[in-house]
């Protein structure tokens, strides 16, 4: 076994890998980026290198400076995480020529696996079932358009390189396909540098289940599937394993398409075998087809490693270090089912924008699993992606194991930026996702839905004002006169609306209070404070926000009367950025005449691309940015001339 390794990654996979090497008293060097010297991950460390600035460019993706912090601290083996450098063959035969370890395939088997087209050709011969559809080398437009043809409509164009959904299109008539051709190639091109694709036939209710494998360079083993089909662009939400629904017949089926998947290759280490499956009649094992493979460790692998009972990290150490596989397929089976949540910085009511800010408060439940990077007091950064946690659950049957996933997320606590709580937990009282009815196409359909907004309860607005008012700890003043008890009034912000409250304070134990016409009453009860009859939900404050943990944290503001600000209405002339960013591309000029919703320029931020649009009809007078500019949240990109 090693003595040290270095994990060439950062946030929560790099502070996963180092909780089981420690473990396993393997010592482990951290990297880190000008942004992340305070990060998690490196003070879980026993060593960490500085490797360059915030830009993955210039730190994360620097293999050979990576290679080199390894060499200086006396590193035996790299382990790569997810993401950046870990499905790189190039970086892993430098490891190699550097006399090093990659923990993880070789180069070889990665390159077979990067293109999807010479993939899916490789899979073929090794008998994996392949969707239907032209992985050829010809990219002539109409041989493209004659395989889409002889396919049947509807189809998918996709991007030969990359994932993440860039590069893909639906096209459901033939009228409809040059157009799509030329989009996903103008958008593969930009973001892997490749405008080859492939085109396949489109299956009508799609199911997104994948096989974990593991394998030692000859042999390999399944550890049975996972199911990833909620989805939304393409991005998974909560992941679970078993797939519900799933056969003995298919599950045999499937676990070994993905071991002969990864035989075919020599596979060394962790994989996952991506499968698309036809669920419009149920699950059948001749409705399932290789998509790609994943050749890393990936991001859902815990609900894989609850249900088995494997700690798939120490199965990669050891088998980096040259041990056979720890079991066979014979003495792998499955324990009840797990559920993976992923808990992101992203506003879903804005179109899942992405978010950054600081962690006021970050509290799970001690009885879940939550694999994160990121502590109270962290700041979410733009130059990553915004991940907060994976909080996991596992229990003896589906039902349960989801309640256990509802409960959780009620009981996480996130304040100091906005998140997807509440649509995760939406998602666990969905009626389809409940019944296991699921389909790559479930959140879209429902977005509306998902994505609504719940209204803060009365008692959550007292909590909140009691909060600012310093009423809720025993030794607060209590408010008494010499004549009388005292009133006092506050003043929240909820969203754009203010919230008028004034309190009667009657004693150390008693409030009462008005909003409007509506009467409340707080009272302490046993050092519990209950409101209108109801317990007082948790609450957490930094400055002047307010966040109290009901229905997934609602958010409140305190207003201060002498700083109101007239002009709240906003300012439809400016076009900001949302977020922290990098200019990506500008489309206005001086002069130009502009319609409400014209995309006026493109922002990178938290690896996605942003349109920033047009509020209204008018004229440019002035464009404030250029593209390639890095840019901070609220800043003017583009102004509009005054309506007359």
């Amino acid at each position: 076994m090693f003595n040290k390794i270095l994990i060439a990654n950062r946030g929560e996979i790099a502070c996963r890998v180092m909780e089981t090497a420690q473990k396993m008293g393997v010592s482990c060097v951290a990297v880190y980026s000008d942004a992340d010297a305070l990060a998690k991950h490196v003070q879980m460390a026993d060593e960490a290198v500085h490797i360059g600035g915030a830009a993955p460019a210039d730190s994360y993706l620097r293999g050979d400076v990576i290679i080199q912090a390894a060499l200086d601290t006396g590193a035996q083996a790299i382990h790569p995480g997810y993401g950046f450098l870990s499905e790189n063959p190039d970086f892993v035969d430098s490891v190699e020529a550097a006399g090093l370890t990659f923990i993880g395939p070789s180069a070889d088997a990665i390159r077979k696996m990067g293109l999807k087209d010479a993939a899916k050709v490789l899979m073929e011969q090794a008998g994996v079932p392949v969707v239907p559809g032209y992985h050829g080398d010809n990219q002539d437009p109409e041989h493209l358009a004659g395989a889409a043809d002889t396919i049947g409509y509807p189809v998918l164009i996709k991007a030969v390189a990359g994932g993440g959904g860039k590069g893909m299109r639906l096209v459901e008539k033939p009228e409809e396909f040059s157009a799509a051709l030329d989009s996903a190639r103008g958008e593969a091109k930009t973001a892997f540098g490749n405008d080859a694709v492939l085109v396949e036939k489109f299956v009508a209710k799609p199911r997104h289940i994948e096989v974990q494998v593991f394998g030692d360079g000859t042999q390999a083993v399944h550890l049975f599937e996972r199911d990833c089909s909620l989805q939304r662009r393409h991005q998974k939400v909560i992941e679970e394993a078993p797939a519900p629904g799933m056969t003995a017949e298919m599950r045999e089926a499937m676990g070994q398409a993905g071991v002969r998947a990864a035989e075919a290759i020599g596979y060394k280490g962790a994989g996952t075998v991506e499968f698309i499956v036809d669920a419009s009649d149920g699950l059948r094992p001749d409705r399932f087809w290789f998509m790609e493979m994943n050749t890393r460790l990936q991001v859902e692998h815990p609900v894989t490693e609850a249900i088995t009972g494997v700690d798939l990290v120490e199965w990669q150490l050891r088998v980096a270090a040259g041990e056979s596989l720890p079991k066979q397929q014979s003495d792998l089976s499955i324990s009840g089912h797990a559920f993976e949540a992923r808990l992101y910085a992203e506003d879903v009511p804005k179109g899942f924008l992405p978010a950054t800010g600081t962690l006021t408060h970050l509290l799970f439940p001690p009885e879940s699993r939550a694999d994160s990077g990121v502590r109270a007091g962290d700041t979410i950064s733009p130059w990553y992606d915004p991940m907060i946690a994976k909080v996991v659950v596992h229990g003896p049957t589906r039902a349960v194991a989801l309640e256990s996933l509802h409960r959780t997320l009620r009981r996480t606590e996130v304040a100091g930026t906005v998140t997807n709580l509440a649509f995760l937990g939406a998602l666990t009282r969905h009626a389809g996702f409940v019944a296991g009815d699921v389909d790559t196409g479930l959140i879209g359909r429902d977005i509306d839905g998902l994505s609504k907004e719940a209204e803060a309860s009365p008692v959550a607005v007292v909590a909140a004002a009691m909060m600012a008012l310093d009423l809720v700890e025993s030794g607060s003043e209590t408010g008494f006169t010499l004549w009388a008890p005292l009133h006092r009034a506050v003043q929240l912000l909820r969203d754009e609306d203010i919230i008028d409250l004034d309190v009667q304070v009657e004693g150390p134990d008693r409030q009462v209070w008005r909003i409007g016409e509506t009467h409340m009453v707080a009272q302490r009860r046993g050092g519990d404070w209950m409101i209108d009859g109801k317990p007082m939900p948790r609450a957490a404050m930094a400055g002047s926000q307010i966040t109290v943990f009901e229905n997934y944290g609602q958010v409140f503001g305190i207003v201060d009367p002498l700083d109101r600000d007239a002009s709240a209405a906003g300012d439809t002339n400016v076009v900001e950025a949302p977020m922290p960013g990098l200019v990506k591309a500008v489309f206005a000029s001086a002069g130009q005449s502009v319609k409400e919703g014209e995309r006026l320029a493109v922002l990178e931020a938290m690896k996605m691309e942003h349109s920033l649009l047009a509020a209204r009809d008018g004229v440019v007078a002035e464009v404030l940015a250029e593209a390639g500019a890095q840019v901070e949240a609220g800043a003017a990109l583009v102004r509009l001339e005054d309506n007359a």
